[in-house]
């Protein structure tokens, strides 16, 4: 069983950076698939990034390609968004998720193959 605990939402003017962090217990994490999603009010949860076990294969939703880093400190058991440039449509509770599989690039932008889940952060851009 994992757990992991988002943090670092919060409320910030358009243009502005958060930094987001989740943080995992209970098993090897790394050796786990790391995603993060976001689900704004009445849509559906869709895809921001993910990253691979080693940090080799990564990957960013179009609308957050150029703004959005993700990455990983293993020694820590986190990872981490940072958001740079945020704009009011990015507002929504970002999910941190993770997965043991070996997701194919597909699969790791779907919500489906995720066995694990936060709780969530809110974040909230103005304009």
């Amino acid at each position: 069983q994992v757990q992991l605990v988002e943090s670092g939402g919060g409320l910030v003017q358009a243009g502005g950076s958060l930094r987001l962090s989740c943080t995992a217990s209970g098993r090897t994490f790394s050796r786990y698939v790391m995603g993060w999603f976001r689900q704004a009010p009445g849509k559906e949860r869709e895809f921001v990034s993910a990253m691979g076990w080693t940090g080799g294969r990564i990957l960013y939703a179009d609308s957050v390609k150029g703004r959005f880093t993700i990455s990983r400190e293993n020694a820590k058991d986190t990872v981490y968004l940072q958001m740079n440039s945020l704009k009011p449509e990015d507002t929504a509770v970002y999910y941190c998720a993770a997965d043991r599989r070996l997701l194919t690039s597909g699969q790791a932008m779907n919500t489906l193959w995720y066995e694990y889940w936060g709780q969530g952060t809110q974040v909230t851009v103005s304009s």
